[in-house]
Parts: structure tokens; C-alpha cells; sequence
């Protein structure tokens, strides 16, 4: 059998560190030990996607009474296999953060101070202000210069430029379609999304 000289230097390495780890008596048994209290054993696995853009990630989620205790990535996901960014990596924060606001603030005009309102008041007056806008801002017809005769015409354009939508990465194709939909229902002309931006 052949052997180079770095062939010979990596096969003595190898065995040298074998006989190391295995005649020294390096005993495995507080380790296995130690696996018993990691904090994570008795946990839920619950498989999510990473919210914060349009890649997909795959993270797991490790549940104990119904309280996220730990995030990592999916080993198993063919996207990130396993990998996170800094941004997905922080994800657990999202979940557990002393300051994480609880319910919505918000701020009269004119006033210099946030008050805590429901969810349902906070639906309710962004549901009115976007009405009240499509309806002072909303055009029916106007009028054109038709490019070929040069003659004024009338059309029919039913459409509100005062109101604007922005998409977010998160979201996911047919959350995007019924977006889309709505707003285009509402007569909004301008579509923008995140990823473009």
C-alpha cells in the first residue's frame, strides 16, 4: 500500500486522537446525564414559517405551556435546512419580550400623549378614516384628450388615488391575491409591495 507523507501524518493523527478518546477513559455517562435536563425535552415541536421576509424559512418553535420557550431552524426545511439569519434567529424575542406592547396605543391629533385603546375601537376607526378618504378622494369619470382625433372625452376611471397599499414579504400568494382583490375593489391605484421597495 502507498502512502504519502500527509496521508501518513493524517492516519497517525486519526489514530492518535482515537486512542486519546477511547483509552483515556472519557466517560459519556454525565453527558447522557446532562441531556436529561435540557429544557427543551419535554416540549412541543411546532413547525412555523419565519415572518420577516419573503424567503420562507422554516423555524421550530418548542412549546411548553402554550409559552414559546425556544426557536431554531428546521433542519428538515428545503429552503434554509437548518440555517437562520440574524433576523429569523432573533425570532424568539418576538414571542417573549418584556417590552412588547400588549395592546394598541394611539394618539389623538394635536395630543403629546399615547393611550391604550381595543382592538375593536382601533378596526372600527381605521375602517372609518378609510372610508371617510375613499369618499373625499374617490373620481368617477375624467376627462381625456383622445391621442388620435384630439377630441375631450369623458371616461369612466372610478378609482381613489388618496389611499395607498403596501404589501408585506410575509405574506403569501393568495394572501396577496385577496389583498390585491380588496383593494382593487376599493378603487386604490397604488399597489406597492416590500420586496420591490
Amino acid at each position: 500500500m502507498k502512502c504519502s507523507r500527509r496521508g501518513f501524518l493524517k492516519l497517525s493523527g486519526a489514530t492518535g486522537l482515537g486512542l486519546v478518546f477511547g483509552e483515556l477513559g472519557f466517560d459519556l455517562e454525565p453527558v447522557a446525564a446532562k441531556v436529561q435536563d435540557f429544557r427543551i425535552k419535554s416540549a412541543r415541536v411546532v413547525p412555523t414559517i419565519c415572518p420577516y421576509c419573503s424567503c420562507g424559512c422554516g423555524i421550530l418553535c418548542y412549546v411548553e405551556n402554550g409559552q414559546i420557550i425556544n426557536t431554531e431552524g428546521d433542519p428538515d426545511h428545503p429552503i434554509n435546512r437548518g440555517s437562520l439569519c440574524s433576523k429569523g434567529s432573533s425570532l424568539y424575542q418576538i414571542a417573549n419580550n418584556e417590552r412588547r406592547l400588549g395592546k394598541p396605543l394611539y394618539r389623538a391629533p394635536g395630543s403629546s400623549k399615547w393611550e391604550t385603546r381595543e382592538w375593536d375601537w382601533v378596526m372600527n376607526r381605521i375602517a372609518e378614516k378609510v372610508k371617510q378618504t375613499r369618499d373625499e378622494t374617490f373620481v368617477s369619470r375624467q376627462k381625456v384628450k383622445d391621442p388620435k382625433t384630439g377630441l375631450n372625452l369623458e371616461v369612466t376611471v372610478n378609482r381613489t388615488e388618496g389611499i395607498a397599499c403596501l404589501g408585506g414579504a410575509a405574506l403569501d400568494n393568495e394572501e396577496c391575491y385577496l389583498l390585491t382583490k380588496a383593494m382593487r375593489s376599493m378603487g386604490l391605484v397604488y399597489l406597492e409591495h416590500q420586496a420591490r421597495i
